[in-house]
């Protein structure tokens, strides 16, 4: 049985009459995660996460129905049974589950393996079909542990203090952001973030994910506390006078 279907809106559910990641304007969304590629405005109603809710309210306001679900909890529609399970990507992200007449198939949108402490861990789901991302899936791909790329990044933000430099760091408001975040900060330091980077962790603290504070940098910012600090923010900042 073909549950599901590539459209040019998105990948779609007939018998449940909803799309995953739509990338045109629908009435029905199952959305895996916050990120704008996946979760594009203009849609009527958007089911994700609880923790993707919080996100996609905070990013598209209150104008959109926005509904967000339990990890793990059976929602019926139309005779489908629809589940969110951790896919361990971002803060709030999800493999949708999709059950119909005994034919299970799972949507893994971006999802990662490893434990970035901010992202709820990767849940292996068993299904007859897994439709998969496939972002790095080419075998040259192979990634050191995080650990070491993480003991690289201090040491290089180190040798920039001694010079008296600040180093910056560009990831996205969610997900790398956090991720940097939560490992460089327990070398010790002085770390600024970018205001929207702030307003997601604020977000993400708010749903009682461990982060710690940091402080936000703008133009007030004095030189003299930024001399040897790290600042993390978006990769848009390099087109802005924002530096």
């Amino acid at each position: 049985m073909e549950l599901l279907r590539f459209t040019t809106k998105g990948i779609y559910c007939e018998q449940a009459g909803v799309y995953i990641d739509p990338v045109r304007r629908v009435d029905k969304a199952l959305i895996t995660h916050a990120h704008s590629d996946h979760a594009v405005a203009g849609h009527r109603h958007y089911l994700a996460t609880q923790q993707t809710a919080l996100l996609l309210r905070h990013r598209l306001g209150k104008k959109p129905l926005i509904q967000g679900i339990a990890y793990n909890y059976p929602l019926k529609i139309n005779g489908v049974t629809v589940s969110f399970h951790p896919a361990g990507h971002v803060f709030g992200s999800a493999q949708i589950r999709l059950e119909y007449k005994g034919e299970v198939w799972v949507v893994s949108g971006d999802y990662k393996l490893i434990n970035d402490r901010i992202s709820e861990p990767f849940e292996p789901v068993k299904c007859h079909t897994f439709v998969t991302e496939t972002t790095f899936g080419m075998p040259r791909f192979v990634w050191e542990p995080q650990e070491t790329i993480f003991h690289r990044i201090y040491a290089w933000w180190q040798r920039n203090k001694e010079e008296g430099r600040i180093s910056v760091l560009m990831g996205y408001p969610l997900g790398k952001s956090q991720h940097l975040l939560a490992f460089l900060s327990e070398f010790g330091g002085n770390i600024y973030v970018h205001n929207e980077t702030e307003l997601i962790n604020q977000i993400i603290r708010n749903a009682g994910t461990k982060l710690a504070a940091f402080s936000i940098y703008n133009k007030h910012s004095r030189e003299e506390e930024l001399n040897g600090a790290l600042i993390i923010a978006p990769p848009s900042i390099r087109k802005s006078p924002w530096l």
